[in-house]
């Protein structure tokens, strides 16, 4: 969260009567966009809260479903030309010949069947679309009633105080039971079948349980917890900041922190992300692993050594078995061949982390930087691209480029750091702590050196400007989050989810709705238009 908003601290408009209150009621300064004029007011956040749930549900898959038939046409069209004709067999030995041009409709069966099935499964009523209906939705229609019952049980308290209870309790009725409605879904990944036997029984008959697991929504509930600490760490230090600088106390620590405190985010939380990544790859989603794996292009093996350091089956000094996993790089990549027995090299040369780059550390880390650079402009200057499309012009090429550039000198100096912190442990600051005898050696390895290259990553994020760093922190955050709790627990326990999940989304959308720039990011603007009528 970025302690340096400037926002003030949030303060209620005053309404004009009931129609500025419930969301059905028009905000002063809102326009109703053309499209859903016909919609009646109160109905229109579920409107387009499941149109928007639709369209982020289906247009990744139809956009990876034409670029796969993309691919596959181009690969056609560069089939040799005179494969223009096949033959067969039939049953009675009567050799048919069959026209290449009638293939073509039996080829577009499998796409429009994918697309159909694409089309339709967005419409379930237990995936997100009717999840975010629900939730948005449920937010609006029962704040009506709770408007009313506050009202007329609860007349001491002020006219705001009533409007943000009843918005608060809508939207924490409404996010409990939009998340039910995806938990009620069974899926493979959370449902497990016991067989049992029955001793107890003469058939000695075989029991089936089915057990289920929750833990299905834990991504979307991270999310909503993570903004929701994001709101209300944001407010009280923008009410401290407020008080401060009126009383003429604000001091430079204070302005550091506000500064500094998105790119600590990003760094702690990416330090974790990347610490699990090493040692403990399945806490990760396995899209999420998958693009670390891509990025990080680092040999299996030497990660395996590592871990194998850590967990105590590759000693330094002994004979543990364990010479063949490095010794195949070493032979590999033309090294010694003790480079990769730990018993006799104590520790394993740099130059086996460095992957073939040379023994120095500091080469190594620009020549990471250097690759690492140019793979990021491979898939960040066209998304940059992609922006301009619709109204291209040189300033436009020009902000695109450097965006791009930015993002990507971004990535690889994180990539860089990682790799360099892992170096400079190990030969350059480790030895000279610890010393360099074998046991500081085994500590260096069994996880400090990776340590290090953790915490050093993240803070490339300096480099981005300010409002990337806020909203890569936010994206972060979440996903750090996931490593320190269990990806499946016990379906009793799943009450606790649904009452966090509720607790955060109700603080959002009550704070959204009175100052949409305390929701940072493109979420506020979003859940702001979605919300309002």
């Amino acid at each position: 969260m970025t302690l340096s908003a400037s926002a003030q601290p949030t303060s209620v408009p005053q309404s004009r009567g009931k129609a500025g209150i419930i969301h059905g009621g028009r905000i002063p300064g809102h326009k109703i966009t053309t499209w859903d004029r016909a919609i009646p007011p109160v109905l229109r956040p579920l409107v387009r809260a499941y149109l928007l749930g639709y369209a982020s549900t289906v247009a990744p898959r139809l956009l990876t479903l034409i670029f796969q038939q993309f691919l596959k046409g181009r690969k056609k069209s560069r089939a040799p030309a005179a494969a223009t004709s096949t033959t067969s067999t039939t049953p009675n030995g009567a050799v048919v010949k069959h026209d290449a041009q009638e293939r073509p409709q039996q080829s577009q069966l499998p796409f429009l069947e994918a697309l159909r099935h694409i089309l339709q499964s967005g419409l379930d009523w237990q995936r997100f679309p009717a999840f975010c209906a629900v939730l948005a939705g449920g937010s609006t229609l029962l704040e009506i009633p709770l408007r009313a019952a506050f009202d007329r049980l609860t007349e001491s308290l002020t006219e705001v105080t009533r409007k943000r209870l009843s918005r608060w309790f809508a939207s924490f009725i409404a996010a409990w039971l939009s998340l039910q409605l995806l938990q009620f879904k069974q899926t493979a990944g959370f449902t497990e079948v016991i067989s049992k036997t029955d001793d107890s029984s003469p058939d000695a008959k075989v029991r089936v349980k089915t057990v289920r697991y929750a833990g299905r929504t834990l991504d979307l509930t991270l999310f909503a917890v993570t903004r929701a600490l994001d709101v209300i760490g944001g407010e009280l230090w923008a009410r401290r900041k407020s008080r401060r600088l009126a009383q003429g106390k604000w001091t430079r620590v204070e302005s550091a922190i506000s500064h500094l405190t998105d790119p600590a985010i990003f760094a702690l939380s990416s330090g974790l992300v990347m610490w699990t990544w090493f040692y403990n790859p399945n806490r990760l989603p396995r899209a999420y692993n998958k693009w670390i794996q891509s990025a990080a292009s680092v040999d299996p093996r030497l990660i395996e050594a590592l871990v194998r350091c850590r967990k105590g089956e590759l000693q330094y000094g002994k004979d543990t078995g364990q010479a063949p996993l490095l010794g195949s790089m070493c032979a590999e990549y033309r090294w010694p061949e003790e480079w990769g027995d730990p018993a006799r090299s104590v520790p394993f040369p740099c130059e086996v982390v460095h992957m073939g780059t040379g023994p120095n550390c500091e080469y190594h880390a620009l020549s990471r930087f250097v690759r690492s650079f140019k793979w990021s402009m491979s898939m960040y200057l066209p998304l940059n691209l992609l922006l301009v499309v619709r109204n291209p012009n040189r300033k436009g090429l020009a902000r695109a480029l450097v965006s791009a550039s930015r993002s990507s000198a971004f990535l690889a100096t994180f990539i860089a750091l990682f790799y360099y912190g892992v170096c400079l442990t190990r030969t350059r600051i480790g030895p000279l702590i610890l010393g360099k005898h074998t046991a500081s050696r085994q500590v260096i390895d069994g996880g400090l050196c990776v340590g290090a290259g953790c915490l050093l990553c993240g803070w490339s994020i300096l480099i981005e400007v300010a409002g990337r760093r806020k909203d890569m922190a936010l994206f972060v955050a979440p996903r750090a989050l996931a490593t320190l709790v269990p990806r499946r627990y016990s379906l009793d326990k799943q009450w606790r989810e649904n009452f966090a999940f509720a607790f955060s989304t109700a603080v959002v959308f009550t704070c959204v709705l009175e100052n949409k720039s305390r929701v940072r990011g493109v979420l506020g603007n979003v859940l702001h238009n979605v919300l309002q009528s």
